[in-house]
């Protein structure tokens, strides 16, 4: 890895520079990736975590600073260990080792260099899922065609001032609505397996905030508009106020079964296929511990 003098991977085009472990961007990051976890997570939608969990690796910083942010701690603190793209490799083949259904790579956008690497050194041989904020540039995603088999994307905003406001992301609509065309254009419509798992295929995310149901709801009409019914689409009621979200008087509590409710309502009505959640998912024991005991993944005996 080598240090850059004008970083543009994602759409902030900060032309920051970032040397191996440090960087003066958005982001805040170095290019060598920051990992904060490695392991199986069953807390995805259930064509994901199936019966034997995703291989989810979470990678610390990112580019946004969404002031309700559940992993705020590596987000925002950026808690985690430095690894390698061999290492990075190696964690795959752990991972596929334990018998996971996919291999997740949670907000690995702004280390997207490392993570071509490590796909060159070691091809998983079950699906790679990419699971992103939707703030995603499109060249950079072009990059990863070939690569990854799932996108699952968040789509957080209709309203571009509340994205100002609460991820510090002026243009996030746009942003979104490009990033996740040239999703649904590299992985086309959903493909199972025989147990129901994703094989292929792009899930939209939808996560409801207090007292905005009307953007979510506005959320799930550009969907419907843009992708049709080549998507899935997640309506999650998980929204717990934690990181900066104090701040925010709005937004510093749990939505109610009223607000996720309707916006429920709105997704049946447009015949949206996909998931909704149980509002007792909106609760911090749902967060994973990012603790970094990880380092057993970051080698590979080839014996195993």
């Amino acid at each position: 890895m080598n240090t850059v003098e004008q970083c543009n991977v994602c759409p902030h085009k900060c032309g920051a520079r970032r040397t191996l472990y440090e960087g003066s961007g958005f982001c805040e990051m170095g290019v060598m990736p920051k990992v904060a976890r490695v392991g199986p997570h069953y807390w995805e939608e259930p064509c994901i975590s199936g019966s034997k969990g995703s291989g989810a690796i979470f990678f610390s910083g990112c580019t946004l600073k969404c002031v309700f942010c559940q992993n705020y701690e590596i987000s925002a603190n950026h808690v985690g260990v430095h690894i390698t793209p061999e290492q990075l490799a190696n964690c795959y083949r752990n991972l596929e080792d334990q018998g996971v259904h996919n291999i997740n790579l949670v907000s690995a956008s702004h280390y997207i260099e490392a993570v071509l690497q490590s796909f060159k050194i070691y091809r998983p041989k079950i699906p790679v899922l990419y699971n992103t904020s939707g703030y995603e540039s499109v060249e950079s995603l072009k990059r990863l065609e070939g690569y990854v088999d799932i996108y699952l994307p968040d789509f957080k905003y209709s309203d571009n001032r509340l994205a100002m406001k609460y991820s510090s992301a002026f243009n996030y609509s746009q942003v979104a609505i490009a990033a996740i065309k040239e999703m649904v254009r590299q992985t086309g419509r959903i493909k199972y397996d025989q147990n129901g798992i994703v094989q292929k295929g792009t899930i939209i995310r939808v996560l409801v905030l207090p007292n905005h149901t009307k953007d979510a709801i506005a959320v799930l009409d550009t969907i419907r508009c843009y992708y049709g019914d080549k998507v899935l689409v997640s309506v999650m009621g998980q929204y717990t106020p934690t990181g900066d979200a104090y701040k925010y008087p709005e937004i510093n509590r749990k939505i109610t079964q009223e607000e996720y409710d309707e916006v429920v309502d709105h997704a049946i009505e447009l015949d949206m296929d996909g998931f909704v959640q149980e509002l007792s998912a909106a609760e911090e024991e749902y967060i994973p511990d990012f603790n970094c005991s990880s380092s057993d993944y970051f080698s590979y005996n080839s014996t195993h």
